[in-house]
């Protein structure tokens, strides 16, 4: 739990938590609410900094979609590799990371949450990593921080049903793009990403 001191009063800002998967972190902001609705701080620069989310973000993106539209597995190549930190404002999505950082000991194994509106919770997904999600909810908004700019000719995408990840969407057609659908096998991968 971080905490960030503010007019010498210390407040709980957010609960930072650690996943299987080395770098992946969940993160609880601390919700205060009342009769009136509710506050929170979805970005905290100096509490981000101590759990070592030390990336700049540049970039702010947001979609909508009705219920069963998954996107993914999305990547940019180095040098325009991305972090990003994802959130829900309406709605729910499972979302989903899959490493692929070359020499990681969880190559190719993933790690999904459930993001809601409601719940708040967020999901920093450093870069070397393939993002995916699925809305569970009709008109989800999803939003995300991103460390780099989009750059078409760096993009690239897994198969989100390759069944070499074994992720459980639990969905049988979902409405995904022919972009995606078209996406590469994880066995043709041939990742730009090393682990450290």
């Amino acid at each position: 739990m971080l905490y960030f001191s503010h007019t010498d009063m210390y407040i709980r800002v957010m609960k930072i938590i650690e996943t299987p998967i080395s770098g992946l972190l969940e993160i609880e902001p601390a919700i205060f609410g009342d009769h009136r609705g509710y506050f929170y701080e979805s970005y905290n620069k100096e509490a981000f900094y101590k759990a070592g989310i030390t990336a700049e973000f540049v970039q702010d993106n947001q979609s909508l979609s009705s219920k069963g539209v998954l996107r993914g597995l999305h990547f940019q190549n180095p040098p325009h590799a991305q972090g990003k930190l994802v959130r829900v404002i309406t709605g729910a999505v499972l979302d989903v990371a899959v490493d692929i950082r070359v020499g990681s000991p969880t190559y190719g194994q993933h790690h999904a949450v459930e993001l809601t509106g409601e719940n708040k919770k967020m999901f920093w997904i450093p870069p070397g990593f393939a993002h995916g999600f699925l809305t569970k909810k009709d008109d989800t908004i999803f939003a995300y921080k991103c460390t780099a700019l989009y750059n078409k000719a760096s993009e690239e995408s897994v198969l989100w049903s390759d069944l070499q990840l074994n992720i459980n969407w639990d969905i049988e057609a979902p409405l995904v793009s022919e972009k995606d659908q078209e996406a590469q096998a994880f066995d043709k991968l041939k990742s730009q990403f090393q682990f450290i």
